[in-house]
């Protein structure tokens, strides 16, 4: 396989985060890329979007950011949640960081089927 044919399979995939390029993660390292967030001091936030908008810049965000939330099971049942509610959306959690007031995390937890 030459060089061109490697990019041009690069640019026909579809990226929503930092983690596209990887395999999927595994439901323990959706947990582990959670705790960290939270140990961090990140504030959760979900957002969700149909995958043909996908591309926007803004995706609906589900209920407000769960500003001070410590516990991993609070941040999952949100996002099961919102799974439950949008199931041919994808959902993404996003973790801001309230010093810098940017986004220090950026990861989709489950991606529509017909994605």
């Amino acid at each position: 396989m030459n060089a061109d044919s490697q990019m041009g399979d690069y640019r026909t995939q579809h990226t929503l985060e930092t983690f596209s390029f990887l395999p999927a993660l595994t439901q323990e390292e959706v947990y582990e890329q959670i705790n960290y967030m939270l140990s961090q001091g990140l504030t959760p936030a979900i957002e969700h979007e149909a995958p043909a908008q996908a591309a926007e810049h803004y995706w609906p965000m589900w209920k407000l950011p769960f500003f001070g939330e410590t516990e991993l099971s609070n941040v999952v049942s949100e996002l099961e949640a919102c799974h439950r509610a949008y199931p041919d959306h994808h959902v993404r959690l996003i973790g801001y960081d309230s010093y810098t007031q940017s986004q220090g995390v950026c990861f989709v937890v489950y991606r529509a089927k017909s994605w």
